[in-house]
């Protein structure tokens, strides 16, 4: 029989939000900006409204288990929604933002969502385009009505109204609320989180409230929670770790979730929240290191100095935690010292003086960066796990670190590596399968109950788990050798004048690589080096600009084995973001995508000279 897990002695999403609305009234859940200021909306007010957008869905017709999708960018309403659903029995599926009209289609289609969710006029243009092929919809609700006065549409609802539907509906029903709150158990189905879709359709990965509450259970691996704890939301709700943390942790911690105003005011957003835990995807942690490193380069010799020497004394300090050892005590001294007149101001500089955990995960991340952050004085820790195990699998302890690792196993979690070199995994947090999807979901856990996980990997004999590729992205050179392209991607993108980098050679004489720039430190280099552009294509052609890459290409290949360098390169000549092909919504380059999308620039560099 399968075990039950609590917290906060409730067994279900549904129960343990009931419980924390509760007790936690008028303490502050959420902060979101209204014209430029934080408006704070309590414990009470968040239950409130998630009650109403529960009961407003019943009273349109929603059942046990109905499936609601919502396509809308991090805000209070998303959570509204989420937890209005999953309290009236209901899954709930996000669906990414930058989504085609036809990609909204197939994921409405396939997990049969009755009722969507939509931001603005813009994503609601997107569902009314294709509604006419989703079957099973039933109504759309829209958040925000900016652009749509005079609009009125049969099936098209406004959150307003869905509330004052819910609100009505309660007043009918007395208690009804406590007993749609009652109905899941444990092992029912709760969310479903679409993968990204880089090897074929998109699948929805069925997640329980057991596979939830078993992973808040252990969620304060990173930091003990605090009163007054803030944290910022700002990477795609749709992503299972964003989800995890911005809806599920603070049920669990009581902390304060802030909306980012959008992904470009995320730096601002930062310093004003000072988060006390902070995850991000490496891409995110690179533009930190950039930041700074722009900042250093433009600093006065006497601050270069300053944060030359702080530096060195926080790698140290960070290489002797690293060790295993303490600092002595003239070391930590000095540290003190180098923080207070240095250290600290690059920290604030970022909104990461009060961070007491950090942690990035979903992407492969440089060893250097994470011991930089150290440096700093940050508790930075590299995790790693994936949607089908509803968050994280290994995480790095706080008392060990080692570095170009991801950690050990979580507790109660099992890892082995497969006779082929496949990270396996088991464990109360494994998915329940893929939505309607009984073949793909047997090709993923085998009959002993071990997740497949796609990733190639080793274990240390501490028992320190490091991953070295995707099974499907290791390249076989035409002579044969065995090439792990994330290690040499990560060494590339330490640069501060690269974002990301995609390695190509797969039955190919040598390795080359395609690199998408650092729009911003490239350009400040260009200006102090009186190099002239006109725009991000001719700033990429720029002879300074592709011989300060080859530089950067070229310090990596001197740490490499001869067959894992890299040969010859190309620039990406557009400025990319998650709405591009090219991207994952969590702003990885797509290794199979940009192979197709740039064949013919791939080619140049192996044409015959």
């Amino acid at each position: 029989m399968a075990l039950t897990f609590t917290v906060h002695g409730q067994d279900t999403v549904p129960k343990l939000f009931r419980h924390v609305v509760r007790e936690r009234g008028e303490k502050t859940a959420m902060r979101a900006k209204d014209l430029g200021v934080w408006r704070s909306i309590s414990w009470r007010e968040y239950g409130e409204k998630a009650r109403h957008v529960g009961l407003g869905l019943v009273g349109l017709g929603l059942r046990p288990r109905d499936v609601v999708a919502v396509l809308a960018d991090n805000c209070p309403e998303w959570l509204y929604a989420d937890l209005g659903t999953l309290c009236a029995g209901g899954v709930t599926n996000g669906v990414y933002t930058t989504d085609s009209a036809r990609q909204v289609e197939y994921i409405v289609n396939d997990s049969a969502s009755r009722f969507v969710f939509v931001e603005n006029e813009e994503q609601l243009d997107k569902i009314l385009e294709v509604r006419a092929g989703c079957p099973e919809l039933v109504k759309i609700i829209v958040f925000d009505l900016e652009g749509l006065h005079g609009f009125s549409d049969a099936q098209v609802l406004s959150f307003g109204a869905l509330l004052e539907l819910g609100a009505r509906y309660e007043r009918e029903h007395p208690g009804v609320w406590d007993s749609l709150v009652e109905l899941a158990r444990p092992e029912d189905l709760a969310i479903l989180v679409y993968t990204s879709g880089t090897t074929g359709p998109p699948k929805g990965a069925m997640l329980s409230h057991r596979n939830i509450l078993f992973q808040l259970g252990y969620s304060d691996f990173l930091t003990m929670p605090r009163d007054g704890d803030q944290q910022l939301s700002f990477l795609p709700l749709c992503h299972v770790a964003e989800r995890s943390f911005t809806v599920f942790y603070p049920l669990r911690s009581g902390a304060t979730v802030n909306f980012a105003e959008s992904i470009d005011t995320v730096p601002d957003n930062v310093r004003e929240v000072a988060p006390a835990a902070f995850f991000a995807v490496p891409r995110i942690w690179e533009k930190f290191y950039s930041g700074v490193a722009l900042r250093m380069r433009e600093a006065t010799w006497i601050g270069k100095v300053m944060y030359r020497w702080a530096l060195g004394v926080g790698m140290r300090v960070a290489d002797a935690r690293i060790a295993g050892t303490r600092p002595s005590l003239a070391l930590r001294a000095v540290c003190a010292v180098a923080d207070f007149f240095v250290l600290d101001n690059v920290k604030r500089s970022m909104g990461m003086h009060r961070v007491r955990g950090a942690a990035t995960g979903a992407a492969p991340i440089a060893p250097e960066l994470i011991r930089w952050f150290m440096a700093l004085g940050i508790d930075m820790r590299e995790v790693y796990g994936q949607t089908e195990n509803c968050g994280l699998a290994t995480a790095m302890p706080h008392q060990r670190i080692k570095l170009g690792t991801v950690g050990v196993k979580r507790p109660d979690t099992e890892v082995r590596i497969s006779p082929e070199g496949e990270i396996l995994l088991r464990g109360p947090h494994v998915f329940m399968g893929y939505y309607n999807n009984p073949k793909k979901t047997a090709e993923t856990i085998d009959a002993e109950g071990w997740l497949h996980t796609g990733d190639v990997g080793e274990i240390d004999a501490d028992g320190f788990l490091k991953i070295t590729d995707r099974m499907k992205d290791i390249i076989i050179t035409a002579g044969g050798k065995n090439v792990t392209p994330s290690e040499i991607e990560n060494q590339l993108k330490f640069s501060p004048y690269i974002s990301d980098a995609v390695v190509i050679g797969d039955k190919r004489r040598f390795l080359s690589c395609l690199v998408m720039l650092d729009h911003e430190t490239v350009a400040q280099f260009a200006q102090e080096k009186n190099v002239p552009f006109t725009n991000f294509a001719s700033l990429c052609r720029a002879k300074e600009v592709q011989d300060l890459i080859w530089g950067e290409i070229e310090r990596v290949n001197r740490q490499l084995a001869r067959v894992e360098t890299i040969k010859k390169f190309r620039l990406i000549e557009q400025i990319l973001t998650p709405e591009d092909d090219e991207l994952t919504p969590t702003m990885k380059l797509k290794r199979a995508f940009v192979n197709t999308k740039y064949k013919d620039v791939i080619d140049t560099m192996y044409a015959e000279t």
